[in-house]
């Protein structure tokens, strides 16, 4: 499961610079004025070979001048109390003012782990300048300059070892982890209790009563498996406040923490904008994904088809997802759902050998070769899978900046009809390979 790491800060000190700094790209707006990012933005990021969920906040006015400000002070309050750790940043331009000291005064209370991170630093003037923020009871302030990059190594390195140590309970360990997702009053939460046969869970018809993520331990034969059902996912903008965005974070959670994500849709809403949001998170996630139409016994039988047609052509990134057409309220297809998702959990164990793995790939490209890149063209010296769940592929390659998204997609398709993985996503990793590596193959990089 991520950590989860919020960056948080009074409004325009660089946060959504430092965001797009870590994740490596230009997720977050950035616009030189107080208050620009409204709600978070997520994103999983390796950091020093970690996995974390970065999120990305609003500005925090300890005393909200405005019904927006009152809003987004929700919101970052919200992060805070479910991030594991806490990247407070100031600005070392305008030095410590009063709203910094209040914002160190919250997070102390809140005894959550903080790395301190003064922005702007461009001058050794600024740098020494910095110390003053020893004075937040913090810490070491450690002098960064988001937008050139300079001391964010060191600021990595700092968040990394305060992170917590990955846990698993004794019950949990070795159950494959079912989480139960999807936008609000689809109904999880009665799906839940026709899979377990009880009603374990809070049912009401009002959206968004499912406030965390609770756990259900299920038997399936001889075999036990977490269900984990959570909150809904709300469209961005109204995922704004308080409780529900807590959710939000919540299920973020839930699907780190699964093996295979079960993707509730309601069959009387079709597919919406949101639905493929949500499988979005569980593909980057490279979760297993079973998808879910809820309430078929509401919908035209006759749909079938054309309701697994939308979803070719709106979900082709997961068009390895087996569909369950389901009535959480008559059982209709209920007693699928455990055994479909227990395929796609014995999908991701598989381990393969590595010779088995780099014939099929030279095979691959011999049949069709990648597609030249200017007076460059893409070598692939060797392919193995070096772990499961989720089953991971390393390539080792002249350059992995030569690696076409559409020849990644090409090289996973041979993978899935060859080996199956039937309703699981695959992680894909290229990596350049050394010159002795690429020597053994008789090829020269």
């Amino acid at each position: 499961m991520n950590p989860i790491i919020s960056i948080v800060g009074r409004p325009n000190v660089g946060k959504s610079t430092l965001f797009n700094r870590i994740a490596g790209a230009p997720i977050a707006i950035v616009e030189d004025l107080p208050g620009t990012t409204r709600d978070r933005i997520f994103a999983d990021v390796g950091v020093l070979d970690h996995e974390v969920t970065l999120i990305d906040t609003g500005g925090l006015e300890p005393v909200p001048g405005s019904e927006m400000g009152r809003k987004v002070k929700k919101q970052v309050e919200a992060a805070i109390a479910e991030s594991d750790l806490i990247i407070f940043v100031v600005d070392a331009r305008d030095g410590l003012i009063a709203a910094d000291s209040e914002i160190a005064d919250q997070l102390r209370r809140l005894g959550k782990q903080v790395v301190l991170a003064a922005n702007k630093v461009e001058t050794e003037k600024q740098r020494s300048s910095s110390a003053e923020f020893y004075q937040l009871g913090l810490g070491e302030p450690l002098p960064i300059s988001a937008h050139h990059g300079r001391g964010i190594h060191d600021l990595l390195e700092a968040v990394v070892a305060r992170l917590p140590a990955p846990s698993e309970t004794v019950e949990e360990a070795g159950k494959p982890k079912l989480a139960i997702v999807g936008r609000p009053n689809v109904g999880k939460s009665l799906l839940v209790n026709a899979v377990a046969g009880s009603d374990r869970t809070i049912v009401d018809p009002t959206a968004g009563t499912t406030r965390d993520a609770t756990d259900t331990v299920v038997k399936h034969g001889d075999r036990e498996v977490v269900l984990i059902d959570t909150a809904g996912i709300r469209k961005r903008g109204k995922a704004g406040v308080g409780l529900e965005y807590y959710g939000l974070v919540r299920t973020l959670r839930a699907i780190n923490r699964c093996d295979v994500a079960l993707l509730v849709m309601d069959a009387t809403e079709f597919i919406t904008a949101q639905d493929t949001h949500v499988a979005g998170y569980i593909k980057e996630a490279c979760k297993g994904i079973v998808l879910v139409v809820n309430k078929w016994d509401l919908a035209d039988p006759d749909s079938r088809d054309d309701y697994v047609a939308a979803v070719d052509k709106r979900m082709k990134f997961i068009a390895h997802a087996p569909i369950l057409f389901v009535s959480a309220l008559t059982g209709l297809g209920v007693k699928n759902i455990i055994p479909v998702a227990l395929e796609a959990w014995d999908e991701r164990q598989k381990l393969l050998p590595d010779d088995v793995i780099d014939g099929l790939v030279k095979e691959a490209v011999a049949s069709h070769a990648p597609p030249p890149h200017g007076t460059k063209r893409l070598e692939v010296y060797r392919a193995y899978q070096g772990s499961n769940n989720p089953p991971t592929f390393t390539f080792l390659v002249n350059d992995p900046l030569l690696v076409h998204f559409s020849y990644e997609r090409y090289l996973e398709n041979r993978l899935r009809q060859t080996f199956g993985f039937y309703g699981t996503s695959l992680k894909l990793n290229f990596k350049k390979a050394s010159r002795k590596s690429s020597k053994a193959t008789g090829v020269n990089s």
